[in-house]
């Protein structure tokens, strides 16, 4: 028998991004304590010198340091790629409805709160250190995998299709037009090239089911090692900083109660009977984590060709690592509070006489719908 170390990391909410982030950290941690044993050990093994002289773990050159500590964008990259290619054109009518319908709504709700705490407060460290960045990342992108087992287990077929029209706010696409519209100035060339990956993907995935059975690996394999790479910037000693940790946790419950209640209110307007999906979408997608290390590579493009100011770009890349923490502890929140918002939304209407698996509620049987 194995030792399960991969059932163990999923027990814990947003596992596979989570560990290996904790683990980078706490491996960049050590490295920045530059420990005397620790640094003549890599000293004898003929480990180079950093430019300050100091003897790290994570920068012994070669592979392993293109991997573990540099290795985070590109894999980001390759992520975005393979998520496109299982963006599923092909969707049925009211799957198509209630996707659309949970993707404006989060989007909106993300906007709109990162907007208002931009006009109230300081847009990049604004309220226990939150940024607008932070905010739009972590409200906007829903954890699909979530959404799919949630609505799996307590929605309808059409509620489970509407997954592959959520599976467009994967990614830093929104983030980055939404930090456009709120005023800062990213070139064209920055949405090209932060959504060319994600294109190319999506069409050779619906132009060949083969090439979308290929790739449908890369959704997940990328994501323990571009975690382990973002936290190997990061020092763990911020995780236990009292406005980092508030900050995640007032995001996660913004996300849960926030996003929830806009898509309950949509989905009643559109006349929907059962809210079971838009609850199941109020989280926050571990790949969310990556955004922020993805806008702060946008921005120095957008630095780079003049649209931006040099402080801009600076002062997006000075918050990237910050909000990626806020994040990952919005991720963490939103998967113990999602499910149980469900849960408790199930046993509301099963007491209304709601049956959310039934595609019509009420109906003496689920007649079907293709997705």
């Amino acid at each position: 028998m194995g030792m399960k170390i991969k059932q163990t990391i999923e027990k814990v909410p947003g596992g596979l991004m989570v560990v290996p982030l904790m683990l980078g950290a706490l491996f960049n941690t050590v490295d920045q304590m530059h420990i005397p044993a620790v640094m003549e050990a890599l000293k004898s093994l003929g480990v180079a010198p950093t430019a300050d002289g100091h003897y790290e773990f994570l920068r012994i050159g070669g592979f392993s340091e293109q991997l573990f500590k540099n290795g985070a964008l590109t894999l980001i990259a390759l992520f975005l790629f393979c998520a496109g290619s299982q963006m599923n054109l092909r969707v049925g009518g009211i799957a198509l409805k209630k996707g659309v319908l949970l993707t404006t709504s989060k989007y909106l709700t993300g906007l709109a709160i990162g907007l208002l705490f931009g006009y109230f407060f300081d847009p990049m460290n604004g309220l226990l250190g939150l940024s607008t960045l932070a905010i739009i990342a972590a409200m906007t992108n829903g954890n699909g995998g979530m959404y799919a087992a949630l609505t799996g287990q307590y929605g309808n077929r059409s509620d489970v299709g509407a997954v592959s029209v959520l599976s467009l706010n994967d990614g830093p696409f929104f983030t980055l037009m939404s930090l456009g519209l709120l005023g800062s100035k990213f070139p064209i060339i920055s949405f090209i090239a932060v959504l060319l990956p994600i294109a190319l993907g999506m069409l050779l995935g619906n132009l060949d089911p083969e090439i979308r059975e290929f790739l449908a690996p890369g959704e997940i394999l990328p994501v323990p090692f571009f975690a382990f790479a973002l936290g190997a910037g990061m020092n763990f000693m911020t995780f236990f900083n009292p406005s980092v940790v508030g900050a995640g946790l007032l995001l996660g419950i913004m996300t849960t109660v926030l996003t929830g209640l806009t898509g309950i209110l949509v989905f009643k307007l559109f006349r929907e009977k059962s809210q079971i999906a838009p609850v199941a979408e109020a989280s926050t997608a571990g790949n969310a984590v990556g955004t922020p290390a993805a806008i702060a590579a946008a921005a120095t493009v957008a630095a780079g060709s003049g649209m931006m100011s040099a402080a801009e770009a600076q002062a997006y890349q000075d918050i990237a690592n910050i909000a990626t923490m806020q994040i990952s502890i919005s991720v963490l929140t939103t998967a113990i509070l999602c499910p149980i918002a469900v849960i408790l939304m199930d046993k509301y209407q099963r007491s209304k006489g709601i049956d959310a698996k039934l595609e019509n509620p009420g109906a003496p049987k689920d007649p079907g719908v293709p997705v």
